[in-house]
Formats: structure tokens, C-alpha cells, sequence
């Protein structure tokens, strides 16, 4: 039970909102470079640094510049930066094949990025829009999106990711039993310490757009991904799914988007006490970075607003674009 507080003026709670000092004495909550995840999309070439149009300041980077990306975080204190691949078109087909050949652009990254700075974590997506020629995140028969034939699909991409050196695997697909399947092919493959950072409770959201441009599968996609991502309306399901994928041997959490979904990030956090991770989706940070732009808000404080948000909803990190310049900021003190 709360205790009672004293009535005005004996409790007088400005007192402790004074100065900086007394502020920073009694804040609640800390944001760290340590709190960080930053995803970074990856595609073919030499010394490229291709701007996303509709994600200011981010930009698709070829496997050199990538390196540079993951030097720069670890310059910064972030400990894990997480790949999208952009796909070459050609290489798209309905059975998504290119997913797990051990020599595609996210392979190819993780060798390149665990050899040149191999105290940053390198995470990963499995799903299989960047491979498939239909744009969704599992395979397509007769317009539907099968769960099975997808699950086995997910773990031929996850062994292979695991094979080039990946410290952390995020199943990102939404298929029913994949963490189990993902985990079971983990342990016979000799990959046990490899973690799983399962997007348990990932929703069919609107805000999503930006990232759909950035990794191509915008054109690709027919339909939409509804049978399959949570529906927005939900919350007791989302407790459910995470109680599962946590049975079947998911190290960590994932609540997708973030700041629309900061309730649900608080409930897993009350309920599990794991590992809770937000990510903060492209169209969150889309839509803060183009304010800022217009110059309609301050783009520094609203950023490190919005990440402080997810720690006091219950984080223990935050995958976030704003990633390097929320560490620079705290850096600067």
C-alpha cells in the first residue's frame, strides 16, 4: 500500500525538484549507452552510404561502412547494433532461398563486423520479408502464409546466422512455435550460447512504413500482415505470447513498435521480471526527426525524452535509430 503523505505544506514536493542537484538525486530512472541497440541496414557494394529518403539521417551502408558503423559504437559505449538487409530484387523468390545462403549480405556482415570489433554484439532479424518475393514475413501458398513451412524456413536462416558468428538472433516473424524450433536447432548444432531476442509481442502497426523502404520490401508486399502481427487492440494476448515464447527458450523480449505500446512493455516487466526490450520503429523515429526539421520541437530533448520513456515503462534497453546520437548527447554530458 502506498504510505500517506503528509498534507501541504509539511510535504511540499517541489522541495525536491529545486535545483540539479536535487533532481538528479531523486530521478527515478537513467539512460545509458549501455541501454542501446542500434539498427543499421546493410546492402551490396563498396564504400557506399545510401540515404534512406523517408528516415533522416539514416542511411543503408555496404559492409565496409558497416564495420566503420560498428567502430563508431563501440567508440560510443553502445554495445549492440542490430543488421537489416536491402536485397537485391533479383535474389527474391517465394521459397526466400537467398535467407540462409551462408554467404548473403547479413552473413557476410556479421564475419566482417565480429572480426574488426568483436566486443560489439552483433544481432539479427529473422523473418523472411527482405528474401521473399511476395514481401511477407513468412512464405506464401495459395495467398496464405503458412506457419510451418515458415518455422522450418526460420531455422535453416537462424543456423546460418549463427554459423557467421551472431551473438544475438531476433525472430521477428510472428510464427506460431519458432522460438522452440530456433532454440531446439540451436542446442544440436553446438550454438547454445547463442541468445534469442524473440519479438514476442509485435503488432500490425502503422508505423512501420519508413522500415518497409529501407529493407525494399515496401513494392514486394501484397496484402497485409494481420493474420500474423498482433492486432493493436490487444493486450492479454500479448502477455500470452510472451509466456510462450519465454517457455520455449527465449532469452529476451521485444515489445514492437514502442512509445504507442508502452503499456504493454510495462505489464511484461510487472508480470515476468526478463530481460524487456521496446523497439522504437522507423515511423516513430521518422515522425520526431521531420518535426524536428519543420522546427515544431527540439529534436535533442524529444529524442532523449522519448528514449528516458522506455526505461521508466520498464526497458532494459531500446533498439532505436536515434542510437548514436542519443550517445553522443550523453557522452557531452
Amino acid at each position: 500500500m502506498r504510505p500517506t503523505v503528509a498534507p501541504f505544506p509539511a510535504t511540499r514536493l517541489r522541495r525536491l525538484r529545486k535545483s540539479a542537484a536535487l533532481r538528479g538525486l531523486t530521478s527515478e530512472n537513467t539512460l545509458t549507452a549501455d541501454d542501446l541497440i542500434w539498427p543499421i541496414f546493410i546492402r551490396e557494394g563498396e564504400n557506399v552510404t545510401e540515404p534512406v529518403p523517408s528516415m533522416p539521417g539514416v542511411n543503408r551502408l555496404s559492409v565496409d561502412r558497416a564495420v566503420a558503423a560498428a567502430e563508431e559504437a563501440a567508440a560510443l559505449g553502445i554495445p549492440a547494433i542490430c543488421l537489416f538487409p536491402y536485397t537485391d530484387p533479383a535474389l527474391k523468390t517465394e521459397a526466400c532461398e537467398e535467407a540462409w545462403n551462408p554467404d548473403n549480405i547479413s552473413n557476410r556482415t556479421i564475419r566482417a563486423i565480429k572480426a574488426a570489433v568483436p566486443q560489439v554484439a552483433v544481432m539479427t532479424d529473422i523473418a523472411l520479408d527482405p528474401y521473399n518475393a511476395n514481401g511477407h514475413d513468412g512464405i506464401v501458398r495459395d495467398g496464405v502464409i503458412v506457419n510451418d513451412e515458415t518455422v522450418e524456413a526460420l531455422v535453416r536462416m537462424a543456423l546460418a546466422q549463427a554459423e557467421a558468428g551472431a551473438d544475438i538472433l531476433g525472430p521477428s516473424d510472428m510464427m506460431d512455435g519458432r522460438i522452440g524450433a530456433i532454440r531446439t536447432a540451436l542446442e544440436e548444432a553446438d550454438h547454445s550460447d547463442v541468445a534469442i531476442l524473440s519479438y514476442s509481442a509485435k503488432y500490425a502497426s502503422a508505423f512501420y512504413g519508413p522500415f518497409r523502404d529501407a529493407v525494399g520490401a515496401s513494392g514486394a508486399l501484397t496484402g497485409d500482415k494481420k493474420t500474423y502481427q498482433m492486432d493493436p487492440a490487444n493486450s492479454e494476448e500479448a502477455l500470452r505470447l510472451i509466456e510462450r515464447d519465454l517457455m520455449e527458450g527465449a532469452d529476451m523480449v521485444m515489445v514492437k513498435p514502442g512509445m504507442p505500446y508502452l503499456d504493454i512493455c510495462r505489464r511484461v516487466k510487472d508480470e515476468f521480471g526478463v530481460p524487456t526490450y521496446a523497439y522504437q520503429v522507423s515511423g516513430e523515429y521518422a515522425m520526431l526527426q521531420a518535426a524536428a526539421q519543420n522546427g515544431w520541437l527540439d529534436g535533442d530533448k524529444v529524442m532523449m525524452e522519448s528514449l528516458l520513456s522506455f526505461k521508466r515503462a520498464g526497458c532494459d534497453g531500446i533498439l532505436t535509430y536515434f542510437a548514436p546520437a542519443a550517445a553522443r548527447a550523453l557522452k557531452a554530458g
